[in-house]
């Protein structure tokens, strides 16, 4: 006969979204229950895979409240104090720094292993989360009582409510008849570090070329984290290039901005596709993280919204047990996906609609590229609603 348990929140993944969704509601006394294929071990100790993450203030305002800033090592938090934006090998560039703010950085840059482990530390001292760590889930179904979970060892969960925070390729929100738009941009990304002759000055770089993008986002001393996004086809070869090679070739995209440019470490791959869900909210269900959203790197702002959705689904849930109702209830989901959808739709088609535009080399588009950068260097509103997203609370 299966082992049955029950729940009053079921969380699928144990990423940090999902983890960030188990701290926001540790204290309230709810039973929570987070499901991850992973192991215990690898949650505590995440490997190294290349991917640094750029924080908001909202975002690292959330994390000192969940108790995760307390656990990153300030060595690992890199300011970033302005950002560039480059069209080809041209000089000019669309700038925003923290003119007009009361803030020194436009944000923070910290690995995303440091990230996950700091998520996993933050609820470890909570006897009210369990961690179904080397589990996956074979069946998710909801009804106007309950969601129930099926892993495939045969266990049943249930709970007034299910929270899928897997991924962007999520088998509980297809499993649930959620349909998303996918948007599958024929590239992938290229992740490393490398150290340089010249300093950064905490200057983030956002160069198109042709066909290549290069994001350069400044880590402590001269070290950056670099970001190149081409076509998928030609993935393989630049991954092949020796470390001499490969540093001779992010010299030749960036000049003498940096200097000399070496290669430390390893190199990561990962393909790039786009995903929004249609509904983040189901029966008894709903999406989080990037099972909601799946970002485009360019902007390195998916953790950002995959943070602020725990922090909203969280403070539905909470409104919902202050006035003693169901919180699986339909209009707690309901104001969640709303909150959720205000705050994030703006953002993942405006980047959407931005790699298009940079990533067009047809003459027409290129000279629209080269318009919109001074443009918008002159539109004081634009560059004052970006600010306000990086160092502003939006949430």
């Amino acid at each position: 006969m299966a082992k049955t348990a029950n729940y009053d929140v079921i969380i699928i993944g144990a990423g940090p979204a999902g983890l960030g969704l188990a701290r926001a509601l540790a204290d309230t006394g709810l039973k929570l229950c987070l499901i991850e294929k992973q192991s215990a071990k690898i949650l505590a100790h995440p490997p190294l895979d290349g991917r640094d993450i750029a924080l908001t203030h909202d975002s690292m305002r959330l994390m000192k409240k969940m108790e995760m800033l307390r656990h990153i090592p300030k060595r690992e938090i890199s300011p970033i104090r302005m950002a560039k934006v480059f069209s080809g090998a041209s000089p000019y560039f669309l700038g925003f720094d923290t003119k007009g703010t009361s803030k020194e950085n436009l944000g923070f840059l910290v690995p995303n292993n440091v990230i996950r482990k700091a998520a996993y530390e933050a609820i470890k001292k909570f006897h009210n989360i369990t961690i179904k760590d080397k589990s996956e889930v074979k069946k998710v179904v909801t009804n106007a009582a309950r969601g129930t979970v099926h892993l495939s060892n045969g266990e049943i969960l249930t709970a007034p409510l299910i929270v899928a925070a897997d991924s962007r390729f999520s088998r509980a929100r297809e499993q649930m008849g959620i349909t998303a738009s996918v948007k599958d941009f024929e590239r992938s990304a290229i992740v490393c570090r490398m150290v340089h002759d010249q300093p950064h000055h905490e200057a983030a770089h956002e160069c198109f070329f042709d066909p290549w993008t290069l994001a350069i986002l400044p880590l402590q001393g001269r070290k950056s984290s670099i970001v190149i996004t081409l076509p998928s086809d030609e993935t393989d070869k630049v991954m092949a290039l020796s470390p001499a090679a490969f540093n001779k070739r992010i010299e030749s995209y960036l000049g003498d901005r940096l200097g000399k440019m070496r290669l430390t470490g390893k190199r990561y791959a990962y393909p790039l596709v786009g995903v929004y869900a249609n509904k983040f909210t189901a029966e008894r269900f709903a999406l989080m993280g990037d099972a909601a959203i799946g970002m485009h790197p360019v902007t390195a702002h998916g953790y950002n919204l995959g943070l602020s959705g725990a922090h909203i689904l969280a403070q539905e849930i909470r409104k919902a047990l202050s006035l003693g109702l169901d919180i699986g209830n339909t209009a707690t989901l309901e104001a969640y996906a709303r909150a959720h959808r205000r705050a994030s739709a703006f953002l993942y088609h405006g980047t959407n609609a931005m790699v298009n535009v940079y990533t067009d080399n047809r003459p027409v588009t290129l000279l629209l590229r080269a318009l919109g950068l001074h443009l918008a260097n002159r539109l004081p509103p634009f560059k004052r609603y970006v600010r306000r997203q990086l160092t502003g609370k939006t949430i």
